[in-house]
């Protein structure tokens, strides 16, 4: 049986609520029968940063994700030993599912940046891209800023948003901060546990 699948990628370093509610709400709102979440190998957009190993961002977003019978996490890329580009993945969920319609789940906020992208127009003949915007974005002008090769495959939504950020969450950790209420509960033990991002590592 055919089936609309969302794929949303990203370091997950640490997966957060606002992660979460990004892919529920595109699930929604596009009637997607399940979402993906497809923790980064080695992202190209952060060459030399410090990231937490793979296995232990792999580990939150199965933690994040297991209470959802919709939500699933792939392996893919952080197998990988090159460089996680989205095309390479979604050619792969393509072989693997030829039949399904694919989405891609990103904020609005960096759907500018999708003409940088290895590849760009290959990515939207792969799939439809959902780019979720917070309230305040100027989704027209984000349409704007895209070629019309691009535009014709994005699918804008307004939805809330939540404004956490993975950086801002290593910062709070860092200091020995709470973290209740911004990622989920037992992501948040994880990290206490396994003393992830203290003295900022």
């Amino acid at each position: 049986m055919t089936e609309r699948i969302g794929i949303i990628g990203g370091t997950f370093d640490p997966i957060h609520l606002g992660h979460l509610f990004i892919a529920e709400e595109s699930r929604y709102r596009c009637g997607l029968d399940r979402v993906i979440f497809v923790p980064a190998g080695v992202p190209p957009h952060k060459p030399g940063e410090p990231i937490t190993a793979a296995e232990r961002r792999y580990s939150m977003t199965m933690l994040a994700t297991e209470d959802n019978p919709a939500f699933e996490v792939s392996r893919i890329e952080i197998e990988r030993p090159e460089t996680s580009y989205t095309v390479n993945t979604l050619e792969a969920f393509r072989e693997a599912q030829p039949d399904d319609e694919l989405f891609f789940i990103m904020g609005a906020d960096s759907v500018a940046e999708l003409v940088t992208w290895y590849r760009p127009e290959r990515i939207v003949e792969l799939a439809t891209v959902i780019a979720a915007a917070r309230p305040g974005t100027d989704i027209e002008r984000a349409k704007e800023d895209l070629p019309k090769s691009l535009r014709n495959r994005v699918i804008f939504l307004e939805s809330p948003g939540l404004h956490i950020s993975s950086t801002a969450l290593r910062a709070r950790a860092s200091l020995g901060m709470p973290l209740r209420y911004l990622l989920h509960d037992r992501v948040e033990k994880y990290i206490i546990e396994n003393e992830l991002y203290r003295n900022g590592s």
